[in-house]
């Protein structure tokens, strides 16, 4: 796999650093997220989706960025809690990254 979305190296919510690579051949949606924003009811429904669906092949990947108005300030254990205390999140979580600028996931 040359120059593939599945070899981006990332690191989960729990600090290990991994690829992609293991979500080959499965249907992704890769999302933005934070908690502190008018959308994070966003979790309840992505992870109704990931329950619906992760029998066909459909995982949801949640990458939480304090790029957008300062809307995901908290640390990644902090963010981890608050999604699955709050919303029942058992998707895939991964430690914030930046969306813009030179330090983007993917750079």
């Amino acid at each position: 796999m040359q120059n593939s979305l599945l070899n981006t190296h990332v690191t989960t919510i729990d600090g290990e650093v991994t690829t992609l690579e293991k979500y080959a051949g499965k249907v992704l949606l890769i999302v933005n997220v934070a908690s502190r924003c008018g959308l994070t009811p966003q979790y309840e429904q992505l992870e109704n989706i990931q329950k619906a669906w992760a029998d066909q092949g459909f995982v949801v990947l949640g990458f939480p960025c304090n790029q957008f108005m300062g809307q995901e300030p908290g640390s990644e254990e902090e963010i981890k809690t608050y999604c699955a205390s709050t919303w029942g999140v058992t998707f895939p979580m991964f430690s914030k990254i930046d969306v813009n600028g030179d330090a983007r996931l993917g750079e």
